[in-house]
């Protein structure tokens, strides 16, 4: 947990560092000390003579008395008699040594206080992160997520390097400050007074005008922790302000909170830069002093010069501390306030109490026991509307239950109470005899399996969502390295240093045993049922298909794939379908393939050859030049610029036909527009760039997709002959640069899809792509190549929060997420809301007997829109304005003539 106090947090986890670090500051006084002596004696001894009155005299060399109470002086080490230029040097040498000694002793110290703060940091973040774990359900409907995640990435990372600092600094720098002052008190009283007059006005002055300073800093900090909130709302509702136009709205809103930020730093940096000012004023001005008080003394016989020297060069040593203590007070009240700033929010009323949360990897399965049951439940929401009131509702082991209602109805309530989600007001939710909330959640969170309308996928593959809900505790290692292992045990003592647990990410997660498992490669076979269970099979199929993978992965799939190439053109020669394929010939024009495939027979790897680049690639554009072809591609290029502007100049850029020209954006027509009118003006005006920009806009040309007649026989063949001597001649740092079409090899840069076509879909069948998705289908499975395609699908990155796939098929994934655990109450909250209802229809009839069909038997509560989806289930049960209204099997809600019989006929 974290305390009210900053200070005393540090101290509570940093106790034993903390005195260890001040036990050597302590210790690195003494050679600080030493170091502002010798130079006095430097220069009172082997430079200015004193003792070495007699050429031949010499002094005793690092001789060691040692003054006792009641004892008298006592000669340790009687010391090493040197000449005066000797004496210079070793005293000199002393000098370099404590240099080093202090230097080394930095060194240490701010690598120890690095590693504290940085340990500390690390807990901070993790205890953060324990609690919005922790947080209950209302919380999350009051904070923003960018503040959040900002307060734990940015706004801590000051206070954690302020740790080392906590107790280290100001013994370091008070004790080298304190150390300078006094020598120069040693060394004269009236300049250790002037010295300590200014250091008071230092520190009585600069404290007082930094309290703004720090107002205005927290000030800076919740404006721009707000503005995080406000940028993450505008990005999350960008639909929404598109769709109303607000865009303008939202810049004015985010250029007065700038405005707002800009005012608050300005006058930060106004306020600073003046104490910094009067801060270096009182630091000049004491040498100033010491030079006119300390020379008087000394022409006056009350100061050696080598006293005077002495406390000049301990003074340089004195502003530096004294300025870096200043600024590490208003530090601890910067950091104190952020700090607070920062535990308020973390403070939220009905925090989930830390035990519940405890791991634990042992296998759960029949431990709760009971049915799940409310009694006289009442939700209402914070706004004051009751959405449940006085429910009283029990959900059996094994029953399958329908619950039915409008929209707000209090269905989907009862399902979110059940699941945790909802927090009720009044009333008890059991399971068996024992409280929901007071289970373990490594009870309750396996026992129950939850699914809801609006799934949250997780950024990563298909497959780390779908299994992301038997991710409950580590439950052992996986094989590694013994440099991994060694890298691991490291990783594994510096969290617990640090106060976090040492759990390993890398180990294994899934508890096999508890899904009736052996290992990893039985449970693939049931992820394939789940599946096809909820209609997604297709989906991860058609995403396998437009993947590029390594062969490699798979044993034998390039092998396969070629195979597979050859039996589908038999099979599509049977059906007389020879055509709906247009392979790659070495030797002719795919007129189905794009100008740059036909051109490069192959596709380009090397990042020169890649997209636009290949156009103002030196090596690619001389051998076009060679036959005269890259005149015959710009005039094409400029024929495209035309046909393509005349076709979308008036359009508005989210027009379904910039879809189909994808050589042409919104926001190049401007450009071209101006290229096309100078050119027309002076035909032979363009320069370097905009004949490549031309050149390259002729590469995506496919002349049946976009149908402008710029293609003939001559210009096909010449694009065929530019083949041989592209790749005949191509230099050393080009060599491998293109993967060529080979009809008995699989490419690597291409994807599956492509790789069992060989070729292009032809254009001139209507459904052609639709047929060619079937045909492939059906050969998958005969060609064993099925299973590895939907291990390629399953590795589909789907985005941040599942972005890159569509709302169905995000439903779709969220059931299957939960259908793959092995729980005992399954509650579905209009999981397939985003489907038909035909299509939810036969998902439910399919996911009930997959729950029943091994064997087991879960209670199933299921919120479903119509009463037609009610059919398939023991029970059901109707919801009217947060009231359960009527609850039976569908025989007898039928013969009742009420509610349900009324929703049936409407």
């Amino acid at each position: 947990m974290l305390d009210e106090n900053l200070s005393r947090y540090i101290w509570r986890h940093t106790k034993p560092q903390q005195i260890w670090i001040l036990v050597v500051v302590a210790v690195s006084m003494i050679p600080y000390f030493l170091s502002f002596n010798l130079p006095k004696q430097i220069v009172n001894g082997p430079i200015q003579g004193d003792g070495f009155a007699d050429p031949g005299a010499t002094q005793p060399f690092f001789r060691l008395v040692v003054d006792l109470p009641y004892l008298g002086s006592t000669t340790i080490f009687e010391g090493v008699d040197l000449a005066r230029t000797e004496m210079l040097f070793a005293l000199s040498g002393v000098f370099l040594l404590l240099v080093i000694i202090n230097g080394l002793f930095k060194f240490y110290i701010n690598t120890y206080k690095g590693r504290l703060g940085e340990r500390l940091l690390r807990r901070m973040r993790y205890t953060l992160v324990d609690q919005i774990l922790r947080f209950p359900p209302h919380a999350f409907k009051r904070m923003k997520a960018a503040e959040v995640a900002g307060m734990v990435k940015d706004e801590v990372e000051p206070i954690g390097g302020f740790t080392g600092d906590a107790f280290v600094a100001p013994a370091l720098l008070g004790g080298q400050a304190l150390t300078a002052l006094v020598f120069i008190f040693v060394q004269s009283i009236p300049l250790g007074m002037i010295a300590l007059a200014l250091v008071m006005v230092q520190a009585f002055i600069i404290p007082r005008m930094r309290r703004k300073l720090l107002v205005l800093g927290r000030e800076r900090q919740l404006t721009a922790r707000e503005l995080a909130g406000r940028v993450s709302e505008i990005f999350d509702g960008m639909q929404t302000v598109h769709a109303y136009d607000t865009s303008n709205y939202e810049r004015a809103d985010v250029a007065a909170r700038l405005g707002r930020i800009f005012t608050i730093r300005f006058e930060i940096y106004q306020r600073k830069f003046l104490i910094k000012f009067i801060n270096n004023f009182l630091a000049s001005v004491t040498p100033f002093l010491f030079y006119a008080v300390g020379g008087y003394l000394a022409l006056n016989g009350m100061l050696d010069i080598g006293q005077l020297v002495a406390v000049i060069g301990a003074y340089k040593d004195l502003p530096g501390p004294l300025k870096e203590l200043i600024d590490w007070d208003q530090n601890r009240q910067d950091v104190q306030i952020k700090y607070q700033t920062v535990t308020q929010q973390f403070e939220v009323e009905g925090m989930i109490d830390a035990a519940i949360q405890q791991v634990s990897a042992d296998d759960f399965a029949g431990k709760l026991l009971g049915p799940l049951a409310v009694s006289n439940l009442e939700v209402r929401e914070e706004s004051g509307e009751t959405s449940l009131a006085n429910v009283t509702f029990q959900l059996n082991p094994g029953e399958s239950v329908a619950v039915l209602g409008h929209a707000g109805a209090g269905g989907d309530v009862l399902a979110e109470v059940l699941a945790r989600v909802v927090w009720a007001r009044s009333g008890r939710v059991t399971a068996g005899t024992d409280d929901l909330r007071a289970i373990p959640e490594s009870v309750i969170g396996r026992a129950i399996t939850y699914a809801g309308p609006e799934p949250y996928l997780f950024f990563g593959s298909v497959r780390d969502n779908l299994l992301y809900g038997l991710k409950n505790a580590p439950t052992g290692m996986r094989s590694m390295s013994e440099f991994e292992h060694k890298e691991r045990l490291w990783n594994q003592r510096e969290a617990v240093r640090s106060g976090n647990p040492d759990f390993d990410i890398a180990a294994e997660w899934i508890n096999y045993s508890s899904l009736g498992l052996t290992d990893e490669a039985s449970l693939f076979p049931r992820l394939l049922a789940v599946l096809e269970t909820v209609s997604l099979s297709r989906d991860i199929l058609d995403l396998a298909l437009r993947s590029t993978v390594d062969p490699d992965r798979f044993a034998g799939m390039a092998e396969k794939v070629v195979a597979m190439r050859k039996v589908l053109y038999a099979e599509l020669k049977k059906q007389d379908l020879d055509g709906l394929i247009v392979p790659f010939e070495s030797g002719a024009y795919n007129a189905e393939a794009t100008v740059m495939e036909n051109l490069l027979f192959g596709n380009p790897r090397a990042p020169e050859l890649v997209g636009s680049k290949i156009g103002q690639n030196s090596y690619f554009r001389s051998i076009l030049a060679q036959g005269g072809l890259d005149d015959k591609l710009m005039s094409m290029g400029l024929d495209i610029a035309r046909n393509g502007i005349e076709l979308i100049s008036d359009l508005p850029p989210e027009h379904p036909i910039f879809q189909q020209l994808t050589f042409l954006t919104p926001e190049e027509i401007p450009v071209l527009q101006s290229l096309l009118a100078k050119l027309d003006a002076d035909p032979g005006s363009a320069t370097g760039a905009e004949k490549a920009r031309l050149i390259t806009l002729s590469f995506s040309y496919v002349e049946p997709r976009f149908r402008f007649g710029l293609l003939d026989d001559t210009l096909m063949a010449e694009v065929v002959a530019f083949r041989e001597p592209f790749h005949s001649g191509l230099p050393e740092s080009l060599k491998g640069g293109v993967e060529l079409f080979d009809p008995e090899n699989y490419l690597v840069s291409s994807g599956l899809l492509d790789n069992i076509l060989f070729g292009r879909i032809s254009q001139k069948y209507r459904d052609g792509a639709s047929r060619i998705y079937t045909e492939v289908g059906k050969l998958l499975a005969p060609s064993g190549l099925y299973e590895t395609a939907m291990a390629v699908g399953l590795d589909y990155h789907v985005g941040a929060g599942g972005k890159r796939l569509t709302a169905v098929q995000r439903q779709k994934l969220s059931l299957a997420r939960a259908l793959i655990r092995r729980s005992e109450y399954y509650i579905f909250n209009r999981p397939l809301s985003a489907l038909d209802g035909r299509a939810q229809a036969e998902i439910v009839v399919r996911t009930l007997a997959l729950l029943k069909g091994d064997g087991r038997a879960p209670g199933v509560l299921w919120v479903v829109p119509t009463p037609a989806q009610t059919t398939p289930f023991d029970r059901i049960v109707v919801f009217e304005r947060g009231k359960l209204v009527e609850d039976g099997n569908r025989e007898e809600l039928l013969k009742k003539n009420g509610i349900f019989n009324d929703m049936i006929s409407a």
